[in-house]
């Protein structure tokens, strides 16, 4: 099947599947879902979601974040691990936002990278769902299910974005990059597992040059 016709199949039904899919990290700003996402390195959403409520009541903004006391951040961020490396980060991050933005979170990638902590993947989770950016995501679930569908070959996030960017639909109410993005995070999570995928059960089994091959 080609390429661009598998994809149009496979958004299509994902959009039909989980017509609600969002960010998996909670947050109300984009200064909560900016600090959400660097936290999630190395770890899971849902343990993340343990961890900001309590951060956020004690440094609701960046400028308080920046002048926090880095053994506060320490013990808030514990349960993740990391947490020398990462109550560091946090604040270096928030201070930049002071800094550089005078608090205000940027919406353009390379202003978002230029920060502590910040790569590709995170600016593009706070552009797409903050700024209504169609961004594609590409963590692991994204880049497995590429791969599994035939959407992609290649093995490293950015050539599997530029990938996807060839054949997935960019804008539209159900099919605009960050959606899809939320769509297949999810099926992977809930269907298309890194081990022992659930083909008999997919919606996808049979547009899917990998069923039982994995």
């Amino acid at each position: 099947m080609e390429r661009r016709k598998r994809a149009r199949l496979v958004e299509d039904r994902l959009a039909s599947a989980y017509p609600d899919a969002a960010c998996a990290l909670h947050h109300s700003s984009a200064f909560e879902l900016l600090v959400a996402t660097v936290l999630s390195a190395q770890t899971t959403d849902a343990r993340v979601n343990e961890v900001t409520p309590s951060l956020f009541a004690a440094y609701p903004t960046p400028q308080a974040l920046a002048g926090a006391n880095v053994e506060s951040v320490r013990e808030i961020v514990r349960p993740l691990g990391f947490q020398n490396r990462r109550a560091d980060q946090l604040i270096r991050l928030a201070s930049g936002l002071v800094e550089i933005h005078g608090g205000g979170v940027p919406d353009s990638r390379a202003s978002l990278e230029a920060l502590p902590g910040v790569g590709r993947k995170t600016a593009h989770v706070v552009l797409g769902n903050c700024f209504g950016q169609p961004s594609l995501t590409v963590d692991t679930h994204v880049g497995r299910l590429a791969r599994r569908l035939g959407l992609s070959e290649a093995a490293s996030p950015r050539a599997v974005e530029r990938d996807l960017a060839a054949v997935l639909t960019r804008d539209g109410a159900d099919s605009d990059w960050t959606r899809v993005c939320h769509r297949l995070i999810l099926h992977g999570r809930q269907v298309c597992h890194s081990r022992g995928p659930a083909c008999d059960s997919c919606l996808l089994n049979d547009v899917c040059p990998k069923v039982g091959v994995d």
